[in-house]
């Protein structure tokens, strides 16, 4: 065997292989985590990854633009978080789960619900012309079927200390317009507007019919910045502690105000950033858009999952043994050993291949006459015989090795009588002694 100093492979492709490759599994971690796995967000349904007329990606970056932190979930684990959560429940939405969503809220942070109300199709369905990728066609109007049943499924998520949230909500024909919080203007559809015909809320925005199309919960909570807005003077509540133990709930029951349909005049635009401010009451937080109501979540973040107890045991002992495999590669114990063909080259070869194939297959006694002939052939041209015979090829060694116990013709019929393996081997060794003692 021989040896080389070099390796097969480069140190530092292999290297740069391996680092390649790892990123590209965390990143697959954290995509798998977050529900990013090129499915498109823009899917036509009223929601802030959405660009149609319903959907709230227009908002989404008027907050960016003004400074804002803000931020599109699909991660249920940020809807218990400090923050103003902003959720945009679908038409035929689960009440229990919306219900939940409020209940978990109360001692974390406020929470905006802005009820659904158009019913829309892809506009391509419309039109044989190129449209913008998410754009819909307004089809109609009606009532979300969650809305009404909203406070029985807050007490079965809350249990009996839940606060009620009763609330009625209509579509109708109305004058298109909106007053409140010092602001008034127009809506972009007066045919269908959706507003809160009773319930347990304190008023906001009012429509042309007096009714409430943006409203807060009457939970008896001290909200400062949303009784002013209301046009209240003191609260009724002056327990700062109090006012501390929870956050308050703003439900808008009209999302023309708030959608990409609303935010087509700097009037509703000015309103919805507005609102979203007076729900902070006073607090400077994180405004995070909820996707997860609307079919959008993704599962926990496999990448923090690695990290958590009880798997990061489990993952420390991966790393440790990824270090151990890389030293191992990197740092062998002498150059590697290279061990030469395995099927050399050469007639040496050739016959020896063929050798053990013709053993292999069990037909040994088919070469004793071929090699017994060879072998007279050779025997008579070592003793210089012309015409050979088998008597003058018998004299001859006679006289070359009179010592002889068996004459050729002897042995040569031994070999070509011979069947087993052993008697074939001993049968041609002898005619081969012939040989090498004549060539002595």
């Amino acid at each position: 065997m021989s040896t080389r100093e070099a390796g097969a492979f480069n140190p530092k492709v292999v290297f740069g292989l391996l680092l390649f490759g790892a990123l590209a599994f965390i990143a697959m971690l954290y995509f798998i985590g977050t529900g990013q796995t090129g499915g498109n967000d823009n899917n036509s349904d009223s929601h802030a990854a959405s660009y149609g007329l319903n959907g709230y990606a227009g908002l989404v970056q008027l907050l960016e633009e003004d400074g804002t932190d803000v931020s599109v979930s699909r991660n249920q684990a940020e809807l218990t978080e400090y923050n103003l959560l902003v959720i945009t429940p679908p038409k035929y939405a689960d009440p229990e789960d919306i219900a939940k969503v409020i209940a978990d809220r109360r001692y974390s942070g406020p929470t905006i619900v802005i009820l659904p109300k158009w019913d829309v199709a892809p506009a391509s369905f419309f039109t044989s012309q190129d449209v913008e990728e998410g754009w819909v066609e307004l089809t109609g109007a009606s009532e979300p079927n969650w809305a009404e049943n909203l406070d029985e499924a807050q007490r079965d998520a809350s249990g009996p200390y839940s606060l009620p949230i009763d609330i009625e909500v209509e579509v109708g024909k109305r004058l298109p317009v909106w007053r409140g919080m010092g602001m008034d203007g127009k809506l972009p559809d007066g045919k269908s507007v959706q507003e809160i015909t009773d319930g347990n809320l304190i008023g906001l925005i009012n429509g042309g019919s007096g009714k409430m199309l943006v409203g807060y919960l009457d939970d008896s909570g001290n909200y400062p910045a949303y009784e002013e807005a209301a046009g209240y003077g003191q609260s009724s509540y002056e327990d700062d502690e109090y006012r501390d133990s929870q956050y308050g709930v703003i439900i808008v029951a009209e999302p023309d105000l708030m959608n990409n349909y609303g935010m087509a005049t700097r009037n509703r635009a000015a309103l919805a950033r507005k609102i979203i401010r007076t729900a902070m009451d006073g607090d400077d937080l994180p405004v995070v858009f909820d996707v997860t109501l609307n079919g959008l979540g993704g599962t926990q973040n496999l990448l923090t999952l690695a990290f958590t107890p009880p798997f990061l045991a489990a993952t420390l002992c991966l790393i440790i043994a990824m270090f151990v495999v890389a030293w191992r590669s990197f740092r062998r114990f002498g150059p590697a050993v290279d061990e030469g063909r395995a099927i050399a080259y050469g007639k040496e070869r050739l016959v020896r291949n063929s050798a053990g194939f013709i053993q292999r297959t069990r037909r040994l006694h088919l070469l004793s006459g071929p090699y017994a002939s060879m072998m007279r052939e050779r025997i008579a041209s070592a003793l210089a015989l012309r015409r050979p015979d088998d008597d003058a090829i018998d004299n001859a060694l006679a006289r070359r090795l009179p010592d002889e116990p068996q004459s050729l013709s002897h042995r040569l019929a031994t070999l070509r009588n011979a069947r087993t393996r052993a008697d074939i081997i001993r049968a041609a060794d002898a005619l081969k002694s012939i040989e090498r003692k004549l060539e002595r």
